[in-house]
């Protein structure tokens, strides 16, 4: 080592001693260099306990996970006191690593670092704030609202509990698992971890165990601490400001170059300039540090040389970038992108020197050419694949890729453990499993529609054409085209009886009347009763007059009859026997109306066809009304509207049939209803349990440890995931035939088989597997009272020839089981042998029978209560792991089990198959890994399109990191040219990613050839770190800043944060004008204190009677004890509307006056109260913004009325403003007399920062302000 120091010793003073021979450098004076600029910024809450944000990161992988954390952390608090802060932080994490895996470990330190779930901390704290919290207590309980902080009060507030009003609980509130929810409501405002937190905790929990209460925990900190947080996940740009119109002082400013800031020793260990660390050689060579600072100045000047560029040295400068990337070696290429991105203006002129590799050029030439013709990506443009995911950077920020990164990474880990590696995995992750839309339609291919016209057959439509490639000739926009096909099918299902029959069928007549190309069918739902004749009922009576006269007539002339039937109707009536005869008398005077009507009446064929085909559709109640077989939803249901969204879906129809044809999936060969019928989306029933959109699945996992379905003992203290996979590896199954094949879907059927309704669902689901050729069957017994041999003799006989007989045995046996007959038998005491068919092995079965016990039932209850979440004797049928259910009696038939099937099989059990068989699994472990596999994909939220973004070539223009081997990884795919904006932000990103995921990155330098002008003028930090990082001491964690160090400074800049749309920043200290940076004429560091002061909660707001936006409408948002903290107003233009909060439960409310007295709420979505609930509840716990809809109506007594006047006349704009004024009463004037009122003509995030930009950085120090948007 020595031999190496002295020739560096020697360079070193020989540079040094030429560099001392010009005076600028070396003389009397102290060299100065360029003043650091830093910029910060923190949340306007206190700092939250990271305890608490890592149990709401448990929280969201699990209600369960959570409260098992909570034990092992109950009095964590006290290691706190004597251990340094970063010792606590890592005991957390040694904590939480007991419930996730190590790639979830890792989120979490980065969860923790970009302080993720402050927010939704801070939000219990304002909850419990607002109760507010009796004095002096660091734990109370609420219980329906009385309020108390010692244990030994609890019992007696839950005397009376249920007879005070019940409390709101939040969709994010924490509630100890239970089955039941209906006791008492008792809310514990504590902070976990401490010992107060842990006394009141043991006594809930064993409560809320016995099931006497529902306990609650909201997170409370009784102190909060002194010390702000300062939050990351934003970027800081200095930009370099132009000076061609501005005049600046550019002489020396005296005294500049006479001081000189010490440099921090850990900055200056790391940093780099032209290759040396003058960090370390101070260190070494202490008795050169002058001459060393002299030698670093002397080389950032050079290095810094700020001379404009030629043009002829622009064109190549993205190229040259990406040569000087790619000649670095790859640990330290994403750093070298990054400096040069971040750092271009005084790195333009090095670039400038570096040859550009040919073959790198040609490369990158041909993978352009790719990439635009299969993704359509531009040269320079950035694109960013996480698994194929886009992530567009304007979009996301790291608060929703931390979102995408626990999504992915839940899916991944859940793959890997069930053996599922490399390729094949990334094979699985692109399946698209998701159905496209939720829009099913019924087959109405059934002889019980009536159709009124036959677009194919009716004279009247014979001057059409008849082609379908008429659909592609251009028409002018709304003509509807007239082709000879049943393209377009409406089926009324009605009850002529109703008072709203007659509206829809004169809505119907008249699509006919004006010759519009729609088909027209009408279901009638008539008493099928026997005996009822038509003299009794006028359903009865309109059938068999219909009937008549098209049996007489035409179907048509029917069909006129029976409007004129409703035309006698009088408005608020329904249809009567009088008004049918009355119309058959006028209209055909020969007709025996008594032998139509009567008992012998021979026009009663088909009558009940309506109904059993309207109870076997599984359609809501009456009216409906179908297009092509698709029901329309209630809102679309009103008869005033109804025209005019059947022409609409007449238009979108027409789309669809003009794409079919145009891509030749439709011929004039082809029968349009047959056509229509063999689209994925149709159905023989709709059942909303099945096709609806929420669904809930149950999570499987390998267990390590084999157990025994039939140790009760050892079950009950399981977990959920590993009572899950207990019952899966030991489930036997039912098939149609006794084949080794692979099982696409597996439905487990629960119910209390010794009671008749779930003999009934599983005769429903034996019926089904008759012609089912892609499922099996298994079941879980869940007994309705206390499990005895005498009351689960059916059960026993299940489970035992389950277990003891081969299939086609078991099938019978079933059916017989589940017979009515034979249940009565048993129940008189015959023997169960009684009933086993020929060929069952029945000494097998009997001593099977004979030694079961009950545990093996106990094991299957205690899984469906608790995991399941079900009541004793409560029905459910589980598919590949979704649960429908609770179910109610006969609410299940063989038809919805078919349903279930081809919804299983088409949405994502067939191409779950198709990979397991290329793994090449056996039917049995094939056919569970499909089920488990199917519960993990399809349990996740619906993700945008996956997209392929293969590299063609990946040798000269690619920066390659791999993944470690044998662990699941994340495959990103960067396209980012090195000198660009997107480069400034994702050359950091991936930097942090590397640390935080096992990535397999392929980073495509996508540079754009021919530049005119500089790409960047801008020095940029994206503030961002993989985990907190903590000082010398190990005490307090380090602050995330931005730092720009090495800045040239004769540049004028302007300092600009770039932070999520939904922050709303405001700087609070500052050394100087940041907008106007001169480091010449800076003393010191440039410092920047910027605070959050609000995250933005956004809405649409519109009246639903007119769908225009309300001109005028105010809305507050405010809490329990302060009704009104903000205001705003509804934008005229979009229904736009934008309110200033920060993390909490907030309420939004019409603002009294004439807002609240003209309008009420109608309904609102993206909220988090119930639809009915009067106040809507907006929660934010998160950094991200939030956007809501409500819509409002006009009460009934004022609809004549508007916001803007006041029944005397109209306000002008200027008189609309002043209104606000006039609105405050006069004592409120007084006290806000030194108030100023500014009034913006717009609304938005921007007209916040253009107000900001009129006034001082601290004007609300000398002049409160009250801010107000008007429209």
């Amino acid at each position: 080592m020595a031999g190496r120091a002295l020739p560096l010793a020697l360079l070193l003073l020989l540079l040094l001693t030429l560099l001392c021979a010009r005076p600028s450098l070396c003389g009397t004076a102290p060299a100065s260099s360029s003043q650091p600029v830093t910029a910060r910024l923190a949340a306007k809450w206190p700092a939250t306990p990271l305890l608490l944000e890592a149990s709401e990161f448990i929280a969201e992988d699990g209600n369960e996970k959570f409260w098992q954390f909570l034990e092992t952390v109950r009095e964590l608090t006290v290691y706190k006191q004597g251990d340094s802060e970063y010792s606590y932080y890592n005991l957390i994490l040694k904590k939480a690593g007991q419930f996730l895996s190590n790639l979830q470990i890792n989120l979490l330190k980065f969860a923790l670092s970009i302080r993720a779930y402050s927010p939704t901390v801070q939000m219990f704290q304002q909850i419990a704030a607002d109760e507010p919290p009796p004095e002096g207590c660091s734990a109370f309980v609420v219980i329906h609202e009385k309020h108390t902080c010692k244990t030994n009060e609890i019992k007696k507030l839950l005397k009376k509990a249920t007879k005070r009003p019940r409390p709101y609980l939040f969709k994010g509130d924490h509630k100890f698992p239970a089955v039941k929810e209906d006791g008492p409501v008792v809310v514990l405002y504590a902070e976990m971890g401490t010992k107060d937190f842990a006394k009141f905790h043991k006594i809930l929990s064993e409560k809320a165990q016995k099931e006497e209460i529902v306990y609650v925990l909201r997170h409370y900190v009784q102190k909060p601490g002194s010390r702000k947080m300062y939050l990351s996940g934003y970027s800081v740009e200095l930009a370099i400001k132009s000076t061609e119109y501005k005049a600046v002082d550019d002489t020396q400013v005296k005294g500049a170059n006479e001081t000189k800031e010490e440099e921090d020793e850990e900055e200056e260990e790391e940093s780099d300039v032209q290759g040396f660390l003058f960090g370390k050689l101070k260190q070494i060579y202490p008795d050169l540090k002058n001459n060393l600072k002299k030698f670093k100045k002397h080389l950032i000047e050079t290095t810094n040389n700020m001379e404009p560029l030629k043009v002829w040295e622009l064109q190549d400068l993205s190229f040259q970038a990406a040569a000087r990337v790619m000649s670095t070696p790859v640990y330290d290429a994403l750093k070298v992108m990054k400096d040069i991105a971040q750092n271009f203006p005084i790195r333009a002129r090095s670039l400038t020197r570096v040859t550009i590799d040919k073959e790198m050029r040609n490369e990158i030439e041909e993978n352009q050419k790719h990439f635009h013709e299969t993704l359509g990506i531009q040269p320079g443009e950035a694109h960013l694949f996480l698994n194929g995911l886009p992530i567009d950077l304007d979009f996301h920020d790291p608060f929703s890729i931390l979102e995408t990164l626990k999504l992915e990474g839940k899916v991944m880990h859940g793959l890997h453990e069930l053996g599922i590696k490399e390729e094949i995995l990334s094979k699985f992750m692109r399946l698209h499993i998701h159905p496209a839309d939720n829009s099913y339609a019924l087959d109405i291919r059934h002889s019980s529609i009536v159709w009124i016209n036959n677009i194919e057959q009716d004279h009247s439509y014979s001057t059409w054409p008849e082609s379908y490639q008429e659909l592609l000739r251009p028409t002018l926009p709304g003509v509807l085209q007239q082709i000879r096909r049943n393209l377009h099918n409406l089926v009324l299902f009605v009850d002529p009886v109703q008072e709203d029959t007659g509206d829809y069928m004169k809505v119907a007549e008249l699509f006919y009347h004006y010759n519009v190309p729609l088909r027209i069918g009408i279901v009638f739902i008539l008493n099928t009763k026997e005996e009822i004749d038509g003299n009794e009922d006028a359903g009865i009576a309109l059938w068999r007059s219909f009937s008549y006269i098209a049996e007489e007539y035409d179907t048509f002339q029917a069909f006129t009859s029976i409007i004129k039937m409703y035309h006698e109707v009088r408005d608020g009536s329904v249809l009567t026997v009088d008004d049918v005869k009355d119309v058959l008398r006028s209209e055909y005077p020969n007709a025996d109306v008594q032998s139509i009507l009567g008992v012998h009446s021979e026009h009663d064929e088909g009558r009940k066809a309506g109904a059993t085909f309207y109870k076997r559709s599984g359609l809501g109640p009456l009216p409906q009304v179908l297009f092509n077989g698709v029901p329309f939803n209630r809102d679309e249901m009103d008869v005033e509207e109804l025209e005019t969204v059947i022409l609409q879906r007449i238009i979108d129809a027409t789309k669809f049939f003009q794409r079919a044809v145009f891509m030749g999936l439709l011929n004039d060969h082809m029968n349009a209803i047959d056509f229509l019928m063999d689209q994925n989306n149709i159905v023989s029933r709709i059942n909303p349990a099945i096709l609806g959109a929420e669904r809930r699945y149950i999570p499987f996992r390998p267990t390590s440890v084999p157990f025994d379905v039939e140790d009760f003992s050892t079950f009950s203290f399981l977990d959920s995931q590993d009572k899950s996979a207990v019952i899966s590896d030991n489930m036997k199954y039912l098939t149609k035939k006794d084949e080794d094949t692979v099982y696409a879907v597996t439905i487990w059927i629960i119910a209390d088989f010794d009671k008749p309704s779930g003999r009934r669902l599983l005769s429903n689901a034996l019926k089904s597997l008759k012609t089912s050729s892609h499922t099996r069957v298994g079941i879980l017994n869940n007994p309705s009272s206390k499990i005895k041999e005498s009351n689960t003799a059916i059960a026993r006989g299940i489970l035992s020839a389950f277990l003891t007989q081969n299939n086609s045995n078991l099938k019978s046996f079933l059916s017989k089981l589940s017979k009515e007959e034979t249940a009565k038998s048993l129940a008189a005491g015959t023997k169960i042998t009684k009933f086993l068919i020929p060929g069952m092995d029945g000494n097998t079965f009997e001593k099977k029978y004979n030694t079961l016990g009950l545990d093996l039932i106990k094991t299957h209850q205690m899984f469906c209560q608790e995991v399941l979440k079900l009541l004793p004797g409560q029905m459910a049928v589980m598919s590949n792991g979704r649960v429908l259910g609770p179910l109610d009696e006969n609410e299940f038939y063989a038809e919805d089990f078919d349903l279930l099937e081809k919804i299983t099989y088409s949405t994502s059990a067939e191409k779950i198959k198709a990979l397991v068989k290329e793994m090449g699994n056996s039917s049995k472990s094939g056919s569970d890994l499909i089920m488990k596999i199917d519960a993990l994909l399809s349990s996740l939220p619906k993700t945008e399109t996956r997209q392929d973004a293969e590299l063609l070539k990946e040798q000269h223009s690619v920066v390659k990191v791999d993944p470690q081997q044998n662990e699941p990884f994340y495959d990103v795919i960067a396209i980012v040219d090195p000198l660009t904006r997107e480069a400034q932000k994702m050359s950091h990103l991936l930097i942090v990613l590397k640390d935080v995921i096992n990535m397999k990155l392929r980073l495509f330098l996508n540079c754009k050839s021919k530049l005119s002008e500089l790409p960047l003028k801008s020095f940029y930090r994206f503030v961002l770190e993989p985990e907190l990082s903590y000082g010398i001491n190990k005490n307090l964690p380090s602050e995330p800043v931005a730092k720009f160090l090495e800045l040239p400074e004769s540049l004028l800049l302007t300092l600009n944060m770039i932070t999520p749309e939904s922050w709303l920043v405001e700087a609070v200290n500052s050394s100087c004008d940041l907008d106007n940076i001169h480091l010449q004429e800076v003393k010191g560091a440039v410092i920047a204190e910027y605070e959050l002061e609000y995250i933005l909660l956004e809405g649409h707001c519109f009246d639903v009677t007119t769908g225009q936006p309300p001109r005028g409408l105010q809305f507050t948002l405010g809490t329990k004890n302060n009704p009104v903290v903000v205001d705003t107003i509804v934008m005229a233009n979009l229904g736009y509307f934008q309110l200033k909060a920060n993390p909490g439960a907030w309420t939004l409310r019409l603002r009294k006056g004439r807002s609240e007295e003209i309008y009420q709420v109608f309904s609102h979505e993206g909220t988090d109260s119930v639809a009915d609930l009067t106040d809507i509840i907006v929660v934010l716990n998160n950094f991200r913004s939030k956007i809501i809809k409500v819509q409002v109506q006009k009460k009934p007594d004022k609809m004549n009325e508007d916001l803007l006047t006041d029944g005397t006349g109209k306000y002008g704009n200027l008189e609309s403003v002043t209104r606000f004024s006039e609105e405050i009463p006069t004592e409120e004037k007084e006290k806000k007399s030194d108030i100023l009122n500014i009034f913006s003509v717009a609304s938005g995030h921007l007209y916040e920062r253009f107000l900001r930009l009129i006034f001082p950085q601290n004007y609300d120090a000398f002049c409160p302000t009250s801010y107000k948007n008007t429209s």
